[in-house]
């Protein structure tokens, strides 16, 4: 199989990332519950993590990073902990329903929200922002990069906007977290959400999130924490607060090796080869006329994402028969993106995306656009 459905998981993972797992479960007691070897053992795996992960993204320290399952979850977390009903609350068209959603059940309790806009080629409005702060705006919710598209956002400048006018900036780096340098103090970011099975190229099932130092989110689960058992109410501080219950130690085990991995072989070298294949492909489709393809491409420093569409099929048929008849995987539908869709004109339609890692090769990409070639050569 050749897969080109990184930007849903990334399916290779480094050889590192399956040994710390397996050696994890061999070994692992549970983090904090105990003195014994096997519980020091998941502490200080743990706390190897948070510290990798502080220097990863700029953290002032590694308690301001609790662990969480996915980016889904973090985000769950940042938005329902830190604004409430009579809020007003600025996100934009570009996000996925993991933002969305939470936002949206905020909006039936009472929260007031605001989309910025884009223009069809998925490029963010940032003179939206504003003009839609208000006296009682609290916060901006920020993907930094499309899942559909492939575009980024330039989250400094949002970073900047918001906190000229006193708001909270969340940021979703489910797409870009591992491929691209983020530092949440530089880029004003309150909180930082992230999974480890995309770019991080660690297992599914965990994620986390920065929290800045100073800033209190209201837990969203309470309960076992292995301190402060006589308490009534969950420990307040970071990061334990936000980090109820057994963590996932074996597969924090693995994002750590991950994370390793990553460091080591260069993140920019990392960026660069998924970059290229993106390009190579891209090079490819657009001269294929019966290929619409969506995002803006006039600047390569993007997720390296492709997404398109042959002629008015339906983007499952064509994924189905790119599998089926020539073993390649990518992803169709609205990936979980209704209001970038919307603004592409693809609501009916869906898009085919094809999504790298810097484990796929040259002639993986060749063999795609051979196979669209073929599709497309009796339309």
């Amino acid at each position: 199989m050749i897969y080109f459905d990184n930007a849903a998981t990334t399916r290779m993972k480094p050889p590192g990332v399956i040994e710390a797992v397996a050696e994890a479960m061999r070994s692992m007691g549970n983090a904090g519950r105990g003195v014994h070897e096997a519980s020091l053992d998941a502490s200080r795996t743990i706390f190897g993590t948070r510290v990798l992960l502080a220097d990863f993204f700029g953290a002032e320290s590694p308690k301001q990073i609790a662990f969480t399952a996915n980016s889904t979850e973090s985000l769950n977390i940042a938005i329902k902990g830190l604004f409430r009903p009579g809020d007003h609350v600025i996100t934009t068209v570009l996000e996925h329903n993991s933002v969305l959603r939470p936002l949206y059940e905020m909006q039936e309790r009472g929260m007031r929200l605001s989309f910025a806009g884009s223009d069809r080629e998925g490029r963010l409005c940032y003179e939206d922002f504003e003009r839609l702060i208000a006296e009682d705006t609290k916060g901006i919710v920020c993907t930094h990069g499309s899942n559909l598209t492939g575009n980024l956002v330039d989250i400094e400048r949002v970073g900047r906007i918001a906190h000229e006018h006193g708001l909270l900036f969340i940021v979703d780096a489910s797409q870009t977290a591992g491929v691209f340098p983020i530092d949440v103090q530089k880029m004003q970011i309150d909180v930082l959400c992230f999974t480890g099975h995309k770019s991080l190229m660690g297992p599914q099932g965990t994620g986390g999130m920065y929290v800045r130092e100073g800033l209190q989110v209201r837990p969203l689960l309470s309960g076992g924490s292995g301190v402060q058992t006589y308490s009534k109410t969950h420990p307040a501080e970071m990061p334990t607060a936000l980090e109820a219950g057994t963590l996932n130690g074996h597969g924090i085990a693995g994002l750590h090796a991950a994370v390793e991995y990553i460091r080591a072989a260069g993140m920019d070298v990392i960026r660069e080869k998924e970059q290229s294949l993106m390009k190579r492909f891209y090079e490819g489709v657009k001269k294929n006329p019966k290929i619409k393809i969506y995002g803006d491409f006039s600047d390569m420093n993007r997720c390296p994402i492709v997404s398109i569409n042959i002629g008015d099929y339906d983007s499952s048929e064509v994924s189905d028969e790119l599998f089926m008849t020539y073993g390649i995987a990518t992803r169709p539908g609205a990936h979980c993106a209704p209001l970038m869709h919307e603004a592409l004109g693809t609501v009916s339609q869906g898009a085919v995306r094809f999504s790298f890692s810097h484990f796929n090769t040259e002639a993986e990409v060749d063999r795609a656009l051979e196979a669209l070639a073929e599709l497309t050569a009796d339309e």
